[in-house]
């Protein structure tokens, strides 16, 4: 089950320290798997490696292992951006000092990076079993930064615990994200999520947000009845009471509209995703943004996961054909796809993005401000792909302050 759990739902935890601070023997000491390439030569780990793992009571978190905040040279300035990077997706960052080192400038350095984004943090003093550990340093250590510090053994194993309770004990302001649904419903509620079955849906079983709706409606007992688009007629008329809200796929939204009675709140998945994963009012903004697009502008289509194309591909061929009939001309278009998200955001009149499913809420704001800090406005597929249906407006009835946002515009 914890292998399973998809990556974006994980708490993410990233280990930085200088070279040869014990980051990988840590990696392996909370793991208790030798699972990263452990070595006394300074540099072994050259880019970030993630491990999952369980941690209760928090449940499945991601470990990031990363190269030293003080590599030296052209590849060493390249792997610290790498690391640097890993803080986009970061949710709680592990500081890893040694005694002879101690608290220099690489270690204020990233320290500052961190206390921007406003990530949780964990101080470690490694190697305390060398014999050059004083605890006396250590409370001097923790009066400059203002913040406790753990000392451990990753080869021994000596503190390991009581990092592990420092880490239970700060995440909890790493967790904090809305719900997906439920916060909009009453226990006993139903729910009807209509689920199309094409040949872009994954054989023998749902996609992941639809996965993660059912789920929230089951976790705070509430009912979700499961039907196809051409099926929803049939279910509404079967039901002896009107269920509380629809929710669709984005591509049969116009169809579902058509369909549900107006007094009945609907929505599409993807807008609840983007509502969970990131900033729904801001995606909102991008989507009024669109009607200002002219022929010749410059599109990034952003997706935050890899698969297969299919022949009328959503991110390929489906909004770029809306966009072109929107404009009423061409426009240019790039695709970034997985980690891969693009410097320079200042270059494209318009950022599209997917629904974020497979990276966490983290992420997926910090692609939003960078787009935000860049002039660029953003909207996702699921809140473009209602406007282009003429059913956005619906579409965000049941989130007051989005659907503000829209009426102001």
């Amino acid at each position: 089950m914890m292998e399973g759990t998809p990556r974006g739902m994980r708490l993410h935890i990233a280990i930085f320290g200088r070279r040869n601070v014990g980051k990988s023997s840590l990696i392996n000491a909370l793991t208790d798997q030798d699972i990263a390439l452990v070595s006394p030569l300074a540099g072994t780990t050259t880019d970030p490696v993630q491990k999952a793992m369980e941690l209760p009571p928090i449940g499945p978190v991601e470990l990031i292992d990363t190269a030293g905040i003080d590599d030296e040279g052209l590849l060493g300035e390249l792997r610290i951006k790498k690391t640097l990077e890993v803080l986009n997706r970061t949710d709680l960052a592990i500081i890893v000092v040694e005694p002879e080192q101690g608290i220099g400038r690489y270690e204020q350095e990233v320290k500052g990076h961190i206390q921007s984004r406003k990530i949780p943090m964990v101080y470690v003093v490694n190697k305390v079993d060398t014999g050059k550990y004083d605890p006396a340093l250590l409370a001097r250590w923790e009066d400059e930064l203002g913040s406790p510090m753990v000392p451990i053994s990753a080869l021994t194993g000596w503190g390991i615990e009581e990092l592990k309770q420092q880490i239970i004990k700060m995440a909890p302001r790493a967790l904090e994200e809305p719900n997906i649904v439920s916060d909009l419903l009453q226990p006993g509620d139903l729910a009807v999520l209509v689920v199309p079955i094409d040949a872009a849906a994954p054989k023998g079983r749902l996609i992941l947000p639809q996965v993660q709706t059912l789920r929230d409606l089951l976790d705070h007992n509430m009912l979700g009845l499961i039907v196809k688009e051409t099926e929803l007629p049939a279910a509404l008329t079967y039901l002896q009471k009107q269920p509380a809200i629809v929710i669709t796929d984005s591509q049969v939204f116009n169809q579902v509209a058509a369909v549900t009675p107006p007094e009945i709140a609907m929505t599409s998945f993807s807008i609840l995703m983007a509502r969970y994963k990131g900033d729904l009012t801001e995606l909102v903004r991008g989507a009024a943004r669109v009607s200002r697009l002219k022929p010749g502008d410059r599109v990034l289509i952003a997706e935050a996961c890899t698969h297969h194309r299919q022949e009328d591909d959503i991110g390929k061929v489906k909004i770029p054909r809306f966009l072109r009939q929107m404009v009423g001309g061409n426009l240019e278009f790039e695709w970034s796809s997985g980690a891969r998200y693009p410097d320079h955001l200042e270059d494209f009149d318009l950022v599209v993005h997917c629904g974020a499913c497979m990276i966490n809420r983290r992420e997926m704001l910090n692609r939003i401000a960078r787009a935000r800090e860049a002039g660029v406005p953003i909207v996702n597929y699921g809140v473009f792909l209602a406007l282009a249906h003429g059913v956005l407006e619906r579409a965000l009835l049941p989130f007051p302050e989005a659907y503000q946002a829209w009426s102001d515009i």
